[in-house]
């Protein structure tokens, strides 16, 4: 059995009979264990647009603080430490060098994130996502697979180009055509191919207390 922190309600987490998941409901930075975790700590606060959308901070002159998750990034790091696990993040983090762990090469490779554990990059569009979608991982106290590594080039849907042209669509960024508003399924949604593989890095960390 282990545990998936932060995922989505009635996602692909949920229905397998190894997993226990943790939605927002849930409150997986209440998580005490005692089985290692797949965490999917929020990212908005972390992200490029940390600060929020452009045209929202224009209007408003609102801007949001930068790693502003509520403590759910830095229990979701307790949690993978303790218990062992991997954690997942978008490339481009700013938790990363936040937190103090390595960034690894965009290209691919396990390196060595901190006295815990290792990182790497890896793109889940070459593993079922739409979008080619660089991830970080963190891995504490699990096998350490071989990846589909390296850098693909970006793909947009024929009408989106059509409609907009190619260089409107590289400004957009892939993630941009598929879902939006309240539907953000498309986008954070993890491939079953790729949910598969951290589950199975999940399950090969060593039990109990790590470090």
């Amino acid at each position: 059995m282990i545990a998936a922190l932060y995922v989505q309600t009635s996602g692909s987490y949920y229905g397998l009979s190894d997993v226990d998941p943790h939605d927002e409901a849930r409150d997986a930075r209440k998580y005490d264990g005692p089985h290692p975790v797949v965490a999917h700590p929020p990212c908005q606060r972390w992200g490029k647009l940390w600060a929020g959308q452009p045209l929202w901070i224009k209007r408003t002159g609102e801007r949001k603080i930068k790693g502003d998750d509520g403590g759910c990034f830095a229990a979701a790091l307790a949690s993978v430490r303790k218990w062992g696990g991997v954690l997942e993040h978008p490339w481009g983090s700013h938790a990363w060098p936040h937190f103090g762990l390595a960034v690894p090469p965009r290209a691919g490779g396990w390196i060595i994130a901190d006295d815990y554990g290792w990182t790497c990059c890896v793109e889940q569009g070459r593993y079922g996502h739409y979008a080619r979608k660089p991830t970080l991982l963190y891995a504490v106290g699990c096998r350490l697979p071989e990846l589909s590594w390296g850098k693909s080039e970006a793909s947009f849907p024929p009408e989106a180009i059509a409609k907009h042209g190619l260089a409107y669509c590289k400004r957009a960024g892939e993630l941009a055509f598929k879902g939006g508003g309240k539907d953000n399924t498309y986008r954070i949604g993890t491939p079953p191919a790729f949910r598969d593989i951290l589950i199975t890095m999940a399950k090969s960390a060593i039990k109990g207390e790590t470090k």
